[in-house]
Order: structure tokens, then sequence, then C-alpha cells
């Protein structure tokens, strides 16, 4: 009996060793990756506090103001290199959303839409930004609506960009690995193997994301890919992806609220996003919603068609500045 409770607590032993080694090795690799992804993409943002948050944002440019929102997963890059340049008479404002890029995400932050469209609320009141128009990419368009119909006041206008709008019946594969509900879970996934496995299928992630279109060469840096390999991004892009459920199915019921003048643009051939479940369900929901289908167009428009992105942006800005002024008249 003793022999045994010694092999017994040998092998426990053993496999606790094994554990611990395997685990160091994959933290050991995911602080070097970090620190290379931090040279490879720095803050290079202002900081504003706003109580325990700190938001790191991009503002460039004169003009009225356009506040861009990106998606999961996303940072401010999204659009600060492939859109700010095509709309230089205005002021462009992007921010990283809690926890993504280099803003700060303070303990006990949920993440659900309407925690974000709060804190964009004060953020636009602390910048003093006159009712901007804002474009919201992806889960960046969920936070967009949610804005608009809680703070109404604070938005002139809504430009959409492949905008997540539905809670979907059931959790793609795709998104199975950023599904992880317990914090501590998440968290020991972020310190461990996350990154290091982020970066082994960052080529089929591209893919997935850009698809038909290739991501551009330089995405890494000037599109802000390498800031994703960070243990803080991971875990509030998780955080992210289990928050949606929280708010967005009463958001969505409130769509025919909105009195603002609204743009969405969808690629037919979005993989994450299916336009036939998020863009066309909003047609007579939005009252004079502007939808614009490009055909076999992914799920990133700024990277892909710039240009066309701008045009719509500057349709709405028209639209939505004047109202403003109509309203102040």
């Amino acid at each position: 009996m003793a022999t045994a409770t010694t092999i017994i607590g040998w092998a426990a032993s053993i496999a606790f060793l094994a554990i611990a080694l395997v685990g160091g090795y994959f933290m050991l690799a995911t602080r070097r990756i970090s620190v290379q992804a931090e040279r490879a993409v720095p803050a290079s943002g202002k900081f504003l506090q706003l109580g325990r948050h700190n938001i790191h944002y991009a503002d460039e440019g004169q003009g009225r103001p356009i506040l861009f929102i990106h998606g999961l997963g996303a940072q401010l890059h999204h659009f600060r290199h492939p859109l700010f340049p095509e709309l230089a008479d205005f002021r462009c404002i992007a921010l990283d959303r809690p926890g993504s890029g280099y803003s700060i995400r303070p303990a006990g932050f949920s993440g659900g839409l309407v925690e974000q469209a709060e804190l964009i609320a004060r953020f636009i009141a602390k910048l003093g930004l006159e009712r901007p128009l804002v474009v919201g990419h992806s889960l960046g368009g969920a936070v967009a609506l949610t804005l608009a119909e809680n703070h109404p006041e604070a938005v002139s206008g809504l430009v959409l960009l492949s905008p997540l709008t539905h809670l979907e019946d059931e959790l793609r594969p795709e998104f199975r690995a950023l599904y992880i509900k317990s914090p501590l879970k998440r968290r020991l996934v972020a310190e461990t193997v996350a990154i290091p496995t982020s970066l082994k299928y960052a080529p089929q992630t591209l893919a997935f994301l850009f698809s038909p279109q290739a991501a551009p060469k330089d995405y890494g840096t000037s599109g802000g890919g390498f800031a994703g390999l960070r243990p803080s991004h991971f875990y509030a892009s998780s955080a992210d992806m289990v928050a949606i459920e929280l708010n967005l199915g009463a958001i969505e019921a409130r769509y025919g609220e909105l009195d603002l003048p609204v743009a969405v643009m969808f690629g037919t051939a979005d993989r994450v996003l299916d336009y036939r479940l998020h863009g066309e369900p909003l047609i007579g929901r939005i009252k004079g919603l502007e939808l614009d289908l490009v055909e076999g167009l992914g799920h990133m428009p700024q990277f892909v068609v710039p240009q066309r992105v701008a045009a719509m942006i500057r349709r709405i800005a028209a639209k939505a500045f004047a109202s403003e002024r109509a309203e102040g008249q």
C-alpha cells in the first residue's frame, strides 16, 4: 500500500512539474512575442483619463469631427492609415476600446454594449466633440448603434461598416476559442497559449477576415495587426465576445427609434458577418437607411475600398451636419 501511495505521489509530482514547465514555456513565449509586438506597433496617440479608464486615441486634422470605433480584436489603426488621409478636411478621431490596443481595461468592466457606449459618450464630452459623425466597424457598429440609441444628443449620424447588428442563433466555429466565460480561465489562456497560438494561425485568421481579398502586406504594422499579440488584448477580445449577448437583443429591438442619417456598407462575400443577417434586415427598420452592398467584398472595406468608404462617410456627414445646422437655426 505504501509503495502504491508513493508511486501515485511521484506520478502526481511529475505531472505537476510537466504542467508547470509547459506553462512556463508558454508564458515566456508570450512575453517574448508581446515585447516584439509592442516594438512593432508602439502607442502612437494620446491618452485621456476617464475615471479608471485610460483611453488611447489618435486625433488628427481640422474641421467637423468624425469618431471611429473599431471591431472585435482590432484597434485604432484599422482606421488611421486607410481612412484618415482620405478625410483630411475633417477632424478624425479613432480610439482603442478598453483593453484593445493601448487602452486600459479596469477590473469589473464587462464590455457590454451599453457600458461601452456610455464610456464613449463620456469620451466625446471630455474631448468637447460637437456631435460627431460616428463610424463603426463590425462589433464597433453595434457599439455605435447603442451609442445613438442611448445617447442621441452625442451623435449626428452613423456610418456602419460590416456591422454586427443581430444576435445569431449559435456561436460560429471561428469564434469558439474567444468565447471563454470564466475570467480566471480567460486570464490563464491569455497569459499562456493564446498569443503563441494566435501567431501560429495568423495567416488563417487574416484569410478569414479579408477573404476573398488578401490582407495588405503591411497589415501587421500600419494596420496594427501585431498589437493584437499581447495578453491584455486577447483578454479584452474574449471578454467583449462574451459580453455581446448581454445587450444586443435589447439594442436590436430599438432600431426603429433611430432618427438620424445612417448608412451601412457590406460586402456580399463577407465571411465574418453575413449581410443577409446583419445588413438587409435593417431595411425598413431604420428610417432613411442607405445600404451599400459591394459585390465580392469581404469584411474589411476600409482597407480594400477606402475611397468608396470615404465617399459614403462624406455623403452622410453632409446630411448629418446640415441637419444639425438646421436644428440650431
